[in-house]
């Protein structure tokens, strides 16, 4: 796990020194609670990213769907996220309650998750301990007792940061103090991938997920247009499932009709998942995190949305892409594979990656949600 888990090894050695009445650390145990553990590659980046930016005095407990999977890669304790014995134990022994990045309160995917999320934040809240909403994506918020739930769990915290100026104005609205700031994941540290550089160059990196917007058909026109652009550009072409259980199908039925080389990547890793991008020219994404992942390693990208999340960070870094819901002012996917080819080819000519001050800005800025750690827990930089 390179420096990640060196990290985690520190802090771990400082919490030995707190049972040495010698010690001045006076170590803060916290419960980080987020979509963990459940094989999302993203929900699993931002828990990496949380765990780099945390405090050095901060003794991580993390609610997990595979405590034993998620303690082994990063080196820190873990409870089953689904065990209310588990967690109750966990929260009387906190000092600290930590929402970690990503759209928890949100109805749009099923409405139970701002009744976990948000009872889990309330219990904390009433058990006395400190509260923080760290990068929170605010929203969809369908149904009136969500937005309402939403809303008084975020008036308990102690400290608000969001990824994205319309949960920044949502809070606005409703008169809770927070910063914005760009997606922890802009800042995380990547590993280089063994074996990437094997495989033949140039790579394209692709990325998709099963949704109701992506229909057959689309599905069928984008598989056409991966083949055509694939034969013009003589590209080895990756699959990069992000989540097995709504990824790794639509990658294997994409692979076996490429007439070139490629490649279905599973990669468990965030810091290795966010390493594959440096050997990559361009990738063409679902995934929030997807796009995040690459345009930080200075690929040229092209976005397919679903979400409103993702059309957000196209307006904000300016990705072209297609919108597939039809909610946005994008355009949506054309029907026609050569139209499709022909842009992928256009974007893969004369494109551009972000440019160096974009990035570092977007890292320096990222690096806020860290600093709100850091004022929140008191700790002096």
């Amino acid at each position: 796990m390179g420096k990640l888990l060196q990290t985690k090894i520190v802090r771990l050695s400082a919490h030995d020194k707190v049972q040495n009445p010698k010690s001045k650390i006076s170590m803060v145990r916290a419960v980080l609670c987020g979509y963990y553990g459940m094989g999302n590659g993203g929900d699993e980046a931002l828990l990496a990213s949380l765990l780099q930016m945390l405090p050095e005095q901060v003794q991580p407990m993390v609610l997990s769907g595979n405590p034993v999977q998620t303690s082994a890669r990063y080196g820190v304790a873990s409870c089953d996220r689904k065990s209310p014995l588990a967690v109750l134990k966990a929260l009387r022994q906190a000092d600290l309650f930590i929402w970690g990045g990503g759209s928890l309160m949100q109805d749009a995917t099923s409405v139970l998750n701002p009744f976990y999320y948000g009872g889990l934040m309330k219990l904390a809240q009433m058990m006395g301990k400190q509260t923080i909403a760290w990068a929170q994506g605010v929203g969809p918020l369908q149904r009136p007792f969500t937005r309402w739930l939403t809303c008084q769990a975020f008036q308990g915290c102690s400290a608000v940061s969001v990824r994205d100026p319309e949960s920044a104005t949502l809070l606005a609205n409703w008169q809770i103090p927070a910063i914005q700031a760009p997606d922890p994941v802009w800042a995380m540290e990547s590993i280089p991938v063994e074996g990437l550089w094997d495989l033949p160059a140039p790579r394209v990196a692709v990325n998709l997920r099963q949704h109701a917007s992506l229909t057959p058909e689309r599905l069928a026109h984008f598989t056409r247009a991966l083949i055509d652009f694939q034969k013009a550009t003589d590209t080895c072409i990756l699959l990069l499932p992000f989540q097995a259980s709504h990824d790794l199908a639509i990658a294997q039925h994409i692979q076996p009709q490429l007439p070139g080389p490629s490649k279905i990547l599973m990669i468990e890793d965030p810091q290795q998942l966010k390493g594959v991008f440096r050997g990559v020219e361009m990738a063409i994404a679902m995934r929030l995190h997807g796009l995040i992942m690459a345009a930080a390693e200075e690929c040229r990208c092209f976005a397919l949305s679903y979400d409103p999340k993702v059309i957000r960070l196209m307006d904000e870094i300016q990705i072209p892409g297609w919108d597939l819901t039809g909610t946005s002012h994008h355009v949506p996917m054309p029907e026609d594979a050569i139209q499709i080819s022909n842009t992928w080819l256009e974007l893969y000519a004369n494109g551009t990656s972000l440019s160096s001050d974009q990035l570092r800005s977007l890292v320096d800025r990222a690096l806020m949600h860290r600093e709100l750690l850091r004022e929140a827990i008191g700790v002096k930089k």
